[in-house]
């Protein structure tokens, strides 16, 4: 994405003139008007719906469809939306509910434009998850919870996701999926991953030898391969989320935001036509009640709808025009890249023809999620922790790229930089130390 140095605060009064009491050119004065109102223009109107049938008790939501980084500026609006299916005890949840949100907001300057903003924020959000996660360790270690955190700025649309919760767009006719499965079915790279950190992964073995059940993640019998909490598990079991960030057009779209019961009876599709052409307080009863009767309520079945509704007045998104390619994912965006010819603003306010993927990265080392490139680099501080965001003496940081071996231009005395315990709760993560001692779980508690 494009940066703008200008800051939200600097943007109020001031008339034609900078702070220092030059005058700024009448053709800057008109390209702001004309980006001001591009911007107002993309903020559609948002509706959103619950509705959840407990089995456990374990599921949360989060719900804040008013939010302002700079409580006072109404142009630093956003909506937050989270689901959280905790396992083995709702404390990981209930916290993780209550403090990501606030660790989200503290990893990014608080003086950043919108654009600029928009660039930080999956950094932020992968710091923020694994600062919740390291936090959690001070009040207990035996629960855990999946996440998917939504955050919605006009039309661009910000998920982070561990676990198996899943947040589905339709747009355009369209199904995109905006978060993956955090299961060990479901990856060999992540069983990979967590094997090689000293995990060991297999099947439930019954009298006989025989193997039953998904992969799990032993001791622990834990079969989801990220979450926040499970500590007790092993700290391999990490909470660096998939983070996506993708643009609407000014159609709009709905998103599906459902707990693992939603997902292990309906498919996507299935859940968007079931609820199609329904309010959103309607849409997420129907998901839950068709869900329910496919396999009984055999776990806390949760569904969040929200709608991005381009017109005001239109309480229920139309039903789309069908497209080919149902359920495609990555071949249905349109993807920025440095070769655009257009300038940052015209690019960052065009109208996409379609959904316009803005940034998707999946991978499980902080060196590699906390580092920049130019210039959302130059956005954070460099003597600040970037996950806990504590400050830090020039002598006391320790960079992220301490250990790497990757080859290119990463140096160890680059940033960005970690405290002592967030070095070390990276290093645990990737297997570079030994992780707590774990004792044995009943698998019939484990998700």
């Amino acid at each position: 994405m494009s940066t703008r140095s200008r800051s939200v605060q600097g943007s109020v009064g001031g008339g034609g003139s900078t702070a220092g009491g030059s005058a700024v050119p009448l053709a800057v004065l008109l390209r702001r008007e004309v980006v001001s109102e591009r911007t107002a223009a993309e903020r559609p109107e948002l509706q959103h719906g619950l509705f959840s049938q407990a089995k456990k008790g374990e599921d949360f939501v989060f719900l804040k469809p008013d939010c302002e980084r700079l409580p006072g500026f109404p142009s630093s609006s956003f909506s937050a939306f989270g689901l959280f299916d905790g396992h083995n005890g709702n404390g990981a949840a209930i916290y993780t509910k209550e403090n990501l949100l606030n660790n989200i907001l503290g990893a990014v300057p608080a003086d950043l434009n919108r654009e600029d903003w928009l660039a930080a924020l999956p950094r932020a959000m992968v710091a923020a998850f694994v600062k919740t996660d390291k936090d959690f360790q001070t009040v207990a270690r035996s629960s855990g919870t999946t996440v998917t955190f939504v955050i919605i700025d006009g039309l661009v649309v910000t998920v982070a996701s561990v676990g198996d919760s899943r947040c589905v767009l339709e747009a355009e006719g369209s199904i995109y999926q905006l978060s993956s499965d955090h299961r060990f079915d479901a990856s060999k790279e992540e069983v990979d991953r967590v094997t090689e950190a000293g995990g060991d992964v297999g099947r439930l073995n019954v009298v006989g030898g025989a193997e039953i059940g998904p992969l799990r993640c032993w001791p622990g019998g834990l079969c989801l391969s990220r979450t926040i909490g499970d500590q007790d598990v092993g700290e391999f079991i990490v909470p660096v989320p998939l983070v996506k960030q993708v643009k609407l057009s000014t159609a709009g779209g709905r998103l599906i935001i459902s707990s693992d019961g939603v997902w292990d009876a309906l498919t996507a599709e299935q859940a968007l036509n079931c609820s199609r052409g329904l309010s959103p307080e309607a849409a997420a009863e129907q998901i839950v009640k068709d869900a329910v009767h496919s396999k009984g309520l055999r776990d806390d079945t949760t569904c969040i709808v929200v709608d991005l509704v381009p017109e005001k007045g239109n309480p229920a998104m139309s039903a789309p025009k069908k497209q080919p390619g149902m359920g495609v994912f990555k071949n249905m965006f349109r993807k920025k890249t440095s070769s655009d010819s257009s300038s940052h603003a015209d690019r960052e306010y065009m109208d996409p023809d379609i959904v316009e993927e803005i940034f998707e990265d999946e991978c499980a080392l902080l060196s590699r999620r906390l580092d920049s490139e130019y210039p959302v680099r130059n956005m954070f501080k460099l003597f600040i922790c970037a996950i806990c965001q504590v400050e830090l003496k020039p002598n006391q940081g320790i960079s992220v790229h301490e250990d790497s071996s990757q080859p290119g231009n990463l140096r160890r005395w680059d940033g960005p930089f970690l405290c002592q315990s967030c070095q070390e709760k990276k290093e645990a993560m990737e297997g570079k130390r030994r992780s707590r001692d774990s004792s044995s779980r009943n698998s019939g508690s484990s998700e």
